[in-house]
């Protein structure tokens, strides 16, 4: 060998082929080739998974919040007399006792750190995990019996809330239906906790027709009241059916130009059972005989005279209805079924239940040229917002208020149909 070449070990030349438990760097062109950048696909993939995630942490968080309030509130008061500080370490007995022992090492690691923002978070309790904390609730369960109703249904709600912790503490991909199956054990666990029974009575008689969403509450008020949007009236039904939206309801008020999905869709005996229970009526239709409907019939491209036509048919069906709820020699003025029409263009359908009243709701659409009503973009409010989540009104109202101011200023220039 020349003097200052390199001397290869044994095997190593293409003679006597690699040497064994030799790492092969023949790859090192494909690793420095490699592709680092997202595609457009990549892109709406990882957008999605992050959004499922987020909505998905603020229900854990809700809950695991709730959790430490529920067993700080049954525990302290039994364990902390006694050991002071150490009541969570007490109550946790010798099983528990390594798990206690490491969140108070985490606290005191957050408090040299600076990572206790909050002095109220001070505390032990509030550096135990969600699976801890239920620990604490089932070793002592005979101390939450008298506040919560079943504990099979408090275990069966975590454990469903446990797949989607695991996944979400992990960052991996959360689906669709997982992330439903967590909202909804979420929400049931929390009514069971008695998270809503502060709620006022109108808040509460309005769960089941859409329920206040976790994400709502605290992201809502950047769209003005609207809790939902739907490319047309068929997605909007499998979210909201006309029975959860009409059913229970003390206050209808609706305008537009055939008021179908109220119409067609709820039927006249279920609108009479309304009345009955104290369901106040207003319905607002436009005038089948008006130029308006005419116009409307050219822009859908309708025969003359189909529209008016159905128009006129619903309101002497709406009419049947009333007949059936108004007392015998009540006057218009004092009737709770009113049906009325108006002569102005039509700018949009709106049906607002209980919108004298907070979280009431409102489905409103805007005509569209060549675009039916049933085709038509839906947008959801809710009302009180403002009020509901923070406590307080800030002085700007939002699109149900201003729905509702519209559908009053054409009430008032409207006629009654007799």
């Amino acid at each position: 060998m020349s003097s200052g070449g390199l001397e290869l070990p044994p095997g190593a030349s293409g003679d006597d082929g690699p040497t064994p438990g030799a790492i092969s760097v023949a790859g090192e062109p494909e690793i420095m080739g490699a592709e680092l950048d997202w595609g457009a696909d990549a892109w709406s993939e990882v957008r999605t998974r992050a959004r499922r995630a987020g909505r998905a942490y603020i229900w854990l968080n809700l809950v695991e919040q709730r959790l430490r309030t529920v067993v700080a509130a049954v525990l302290r008061p039994i364990y902390e007399p006694v050991h002071g500080e150490d009541w969570v370490l007490a109550a946790a007995g010798p099983a528990g006792q390594e798990w206690v022992q490491r969140a108070a090492a985490v606290r005191e690691v957050s408090r040299r750190k600076g990572y206790l923002l909050d002095p109220a978070d001070d505390n032990v309790v509030s550096f135990l995990t969600m699976p801890q904390l239920r620990e604490l609730m089932v070793q002592h369960w005979p101390c939450f019996e008298p506040f919560l109703d079943d504990r099979r249904d408090v275990e069966l709600a975590l454990d469903e809330l446990e797949v989607t912790r695991n996944v979400v503490s992990r960052n991996r991909a959360l689906s669709e239906a997982v992330l439903a199956q967590a909202e909804r054990a979420a929400a049931r666990l929390l009514d069971m906790l008695g998270a809503s029974a502060s709620a006022p009575s109108d808040v509460r008689s309005s769960a089941s027709r859409l329920p206040v969403d976790a994400v709502e509450d605290l992201v809502g008020d950047r769209y003005a009241d609207v809790v939902g949007v739907h490319p047309d009236r068929v997605r909007l039904q499998r979210q909201l059916p006309v029975e959860d939206l009409f059913g229970g309801a003390r206050r209808i008020d609706a305008v537009g130009i055939g008021l179908n999905l109220l119409v067609q869709n709820y039927s006249g005996r279920r609108l009479v059972r309304l009345a009955e229970a104290g369901c106040r009526v207003r319905l607002l239709f436009l005038n089948p005989a008006s130029s308006a409907v005419r116009r409307r019939e050219r822009e859908l491209g309708l025969k003359k005279g189909e529209l008016s036509r159905q128009v006129e048919t619903n309101i002497m069906h709406m009419r049947r209805v009333r007949a059936r709820v108004r007392p015998p020699g009540a006057g218009e003025a004092g009737s709770s079924f009113e049906i009325r029409v108006f002569d102005e263009t039509p700018r949009f359908t709106a049906y607002l239940v209980d919108g004298d009243r907070a979280n009431g709701i409102a489905v409103v659409q805007s005509y569209l040229r060549r675009t039916r009503g049933m085709e038509a973009p839906v947008l959801v409010l809710r009302s009180g917002r403002r009020d509901l989540i923070h406590g307080e009104g800030t002085g700007e109202p939002g699109l149900f208020e201003t729905y509702r101011e519209e559908f009053e200023a054409s009430w008032g220039d409207s006629r009654a149909v007799s």
